[in-house]
């Protein structure tokens, strides 16, 4: 099965490289691909509750979905992944 995730603070490669890293780490998921114009994750995976570690891996991240606060905790959180992903690339 397909989907995408729309999420809040998503701005650069940096971040893209932090979110593709960690989410690659989750078992069941493939196809993975990070839109930052559309501040979108989209991926394949084979059950529900695969789809639900991905969204709240993304929300430990600092990157919550459209559908969750985004709170300033959040923001922190993406700002250090996004300074991560830009050091490891």
């Amino acid at each position: 099965m397909n989907t995408s995730i729309v999420v809040q603070n998503l701005k650069c490669g940096g971040c893209v490289n932090t979110i593709t890293t960690k989410l690659s780490n989750i078992p069941n998921i493939s196809n993975l691909q990070v839109d930052v114009e559309e501040s979108k994750v989209s991926f394949s995976y084979l059950n529900e509750s695969d789809a639900g570690k991905v969204k709240e891996k993304l929300k430990q991240l600092g990157y919550p979905s459209v559908d969750d606060s985004n709170s300033l905790s959040s923001k922190a959180k993406s700002f250090v992944s996004c300074a991560t992903g830009k050091l490891s690339n």
